[in-house]
């Protein structure tokens, strides 16, 4: 298997992508006479790969736009944002948010037709049809037969055996019906009136793939810290007498490291699993600081014979959740700086690339985050292997909003999903819903299929000796924060009804991050889901205050509060509101990581001078600049770092310090006055206080050359004027405020006057205190 992490080989035989024009060859290379994959599993794409690489394929749309007749689609996608069918968005379809009834949901259905040609060398081998992903329920087709069950649910993988449909002398053809809105009611309930955009289509990649008769279908591995390695190998059909397993493992990447090789297990005929353990001496663990890696070969073996080899990407790692204590990897406590993370992108929905993926991980380690939930639906597998190689905790999550999938689909649904992706050791938890969208009647399904047992948590509700309950208020984070249970929120500061996750952040943190019961939690959320409507023009669509409202805009633009959780989260921390008068260049240190001592970070000083008026200087001019290692200090303990400053170092303006970590990535950056600085202009003394004129209108507030008018109707700024010259702000600032009433949140109107105001003299802050109800608000 790939590095991905799928259950494929690795080495591809050389110059086949040239002769197999779309067939793409993964596993150990074979020997020399033998066919192309004899030993291995081979994929032939039928689809293109993601957003960026695609496949037409015919396409038949029963309603809305471009319905009715038989065009040619792009495959993956989903067929909305190619012009086909009607927008909806789910949770306009609950009955508690439309009264007095909720519109329908949308029921056109998508008819597909592809043909295809099988390569001769496949012959004997059995075939799987496989679809990553179809919203929703999909009825398939080959050469006019049935392949399978109709699949219901959208974003889970699922296959048919195909080995007695295929035409090997003529074209094969593939019809797939896909229904939007589900016949399975609990499938509606779960994806299809959940918070956020509704699609339909073959949004993820389709293929085939061939294997030995006698196979490794899938394995799940448990690798412990310790090095103590066990293996659940599931084999395509039963065993026939005589056949062994092995194993051998080594490092990822190419590491040129000796195998460590298990002694050949011996399988029972008639077995459809068997069990294999070994052990590795020392193995470097994964973490989000230090995402080590190993690969695991298996091979089926009759005699000395191999009949089928696969490999499996893994990590060593070990993590509890200690109850009353907290969250433990590998015997560290840790703390989750989580964001939630939707599958979208503006022009193709939940069709997403390998290239999006990275760039997501990216922006979330960039911002010092160690931890990312799957909201609400598991993502694509490449999202995955992204986050096993940078390094983030991942919550992988069964869908569900609110409503939940009956049992029988919950069970079904959660075997699909961790049976995909139980080797990733990203993975911590396993979710099981949303907000009262998760069935517990299914929670032990997860530990059928998974060897680590990872805990199962329901978020907004206490599961496994965790709360994860969302958007609690500032006393109640305190309270939740010292127990009785581990407190996680699974969301919190609300980046739409919060006014922006850096708003509160710094207030919430200390105590989230250090109460004693406390294990962090997930902002929400990563982007803002905006759309890019084929109907509008182009035009963004968030479906007004609905859309997900997140740090970074829908094509990953940043913004302020980006910047804000970065350096709150920062695991090296510089505790120096300014510099002291004797100021001798050192730095007091704080270390939050939790596995990484400061000698493995690096600091750059520089000192600047800033321009002043009419000078030609640049924005930074440093005058000089130094770079070194840091202190040995331990995770979670304090220490110093001394800059080497030269003597005249107060003669620059300013003094900036930035800490990078191994990899170069820059952590935080801090900048401190090195003298009082030039005025811009003399100001001068004794101004007179400000003046408060009230009209009916609304208050004219005037200080020297300054008035200000503010409306009594909406608290907004009126006007704004200078020396007589009026300037334009637009509609200005406006008092926003908002109370949580129940799980929503309400804006509150309230009438208020000014009563005073009070002005200092030049250089200072006035104070204008405006008498509303419940209280008195100062405006600084």
């Amino acid at each position: 298997m790939k590095a991905s992490g799928r259950t494929e080989g690795t080495a591809i035989r050389k110059g086949l992508w040239i002769l197999l024009l779309g067939w793409t060859l993964v596993g150990p290379a074979h020997g020399a006479g033998e066919p192309a994959g004899a030993t291995t599993t081979v994929r032939q794409y039928l689809s293109g790969r993601d957003k960026d690489n695609r496949v037409l394929w015919q396409f038949f749309c029963t309603g809305g736009r471009r319905s009715g007749f038989w065009p040619r689609l792009p495959v993956p996608s989903c067929w909305e944002t190619e012009g086909f069918g009607s927008y909806d968005y789910g949770v306009e379809h609950l009955e508690s948010t439309n009264s007095p009834a909720p519109p329908a949901l949308t029921d056109e259905q998508g008819l597909y037709r592809h043909t295809f040609r099988m390569p001769p060398e496949w012959k004997g081998r059995d075939i799987r049809l496989v679809f990553e992903g179809v919203m929703t329920d999909t009825e398939v087709r080959l050469n006019g037969r049935v392949a399978g069950p109709v699949h219901q649910g959208g974003f889970y993988r699922f296959s048919h055996d195909v080995t007695a449909l295929v035409d090997w002398e003529r074209d094969n053809l593939l019809e797939v019906t896909v229904s939007k809105k589900s016949a399975n009611p609990g499938v509606n309930e779960a994806e299809r009136r959940g918070d956020y955009w509704n699609f339909g289509g073959i949004f993820r990649p389709v293929y085939l793939e061939a294997r030995p008769v006698e196979a490794i279908a899938r394995v799940a591995i448990d690798a412990a810290a310790s090095g103590q390695f066990r293996a659940r190998v599931h084999l395509s059909r039963p065993a026939e007498p005589g056949l062994r397993i092995r194993v051998r493992i080594r490092p990822a990447g190419g590491v040129a490291t000796a195998a460590v090789e298990s002694v050949p297990e011996e399988i029972s005929p008639g077995a459809l699993e068997v069990r294999i353990a070994t052990s590795v001496p020392n193995p470097a663990t994964w973490t989000a600081e230090t995402p080590q890696l190993y690969e695991a070969e298996f091979d089926l073996l009759r005699g000395a014979t191999v009949c089928h080899q696969l490999e499996q990407r893994f990590g060593f790692r070990t993590f509890e959740v200690r109850p009353g204590q907290g969250l433990y990897l590998n015997g560290v406590r840790v703390v989750m700086k989580g964001v939630n993370r939707h599958s979208f992108w503006p022009e193709s929905g939940r069709t997403l690339s390998a290239a999006v993926h990275q760039l997501d991980v990216r922006l979330i380690k960039e911002a010092n985050m160690n931890a990312v939930r799957m909201s609400h639906y598991p993502p694509d597998e490449a999202f995955l292997d992204a986050c096993d190689e940078a390094g983030l905790y991942v919550l992988n999550e069964l869908g569900g909003w609110h409503g939940a999938y009956d049992t029988p689909t919950a069970r079904r649904l959660i075997a699909s999903m961790v049976a995909r992706d139980v080797n990733h050791p990203s993975i911590l938890f396993w979710d099981n819903g949303n907000e009262g969208g998760g069935n517990p009647e299914a929670d032990d399904e997860f530990a059928r299929h998974d060897p680590q047992g990872r805990p199962v948590l329901h978020p907004w509700g206490v599961s496994s000796g965790i709360n994860t309950a969302h958007y609690r208020s500032y006393a109640e984070t305190q309270t939740l924060s010292e127990g009785p249970d581990l407190f996680m929120p699974t969301e919190f500061l609300h980046g739409l009804y919060d006014g922006g996750h850096g708003a509160g952040l710094d207030d919430y943190w200390p105590i989230m991050s250090r109460g004693s019961k406390a294990a962090g939690g997930f902002l929400w959320t990563l982007f803002d889901e905006g759309l890019v409507r084929t109907d509008w023009g182009g035009r963004i669509d968030a479906r007004r205050n609905l859309g997900p409202d997140g740090l970074l805009g829908p094509h990953r633009e940043r913004e302020a509060s980006y910047a804000t959780v970065k350096e709150i989260w920062s695991p090296v921390q510089i505790p120096l509101p300014e510099l002291p008068v004797e100021f001798s260049g050192r730095l007091p240190l704080e270390n939050s990581f939790a596995f990484t001592s400061l000698d493995r970070v690096s600091f750059e000083w520089v000192l600047l001078r800033t321009p002043q008026p009419g000078s030609t200087l640049s924005l930074r001019a440093p005058l000089r600049r130094g770079e070194l290692k840091g202190p040995a200090v331990l995770p979670g303990g304090t220490g110093s770092l001394t800059l080497p400053l030269p003597d005249e170092w107060r003669q620059a303006d300013l003094l900036e310090v930035t800490a990078r970590d191994a990899a170069g990535r820059d952590l935080r950056s801090w900048t401190w006055p090195c003298r009082s600085l030039t005025p811009v202009a003399d100001l001068p003394a004794g101004n007179p206080p400000v003046r408060c004129e009230e009209t009916p209108e609304g208050w004219t507030l005037s200080a020297a050359r300054v008035r200000v008018k503010i409306d009594r109707r909406t608290g907004g700024l009126a006007g704004l004027e200078r020396d007589g010259r009026r300037w334009s702000l637009g509609e200005g600032p406006r008092w926003v405020a908002y109370r949580r009433i129940g799980s929503t949140f309400q804006p509150l109107i309230d009438e208020g006057r000014i009563d005073q105001a009070e002005g200092g003299t030049s250089g200072e802050v006035g104070v204008v205190t405006i008498r509303r109800t419940g209280g008195v608000q100062e405006l600084r």
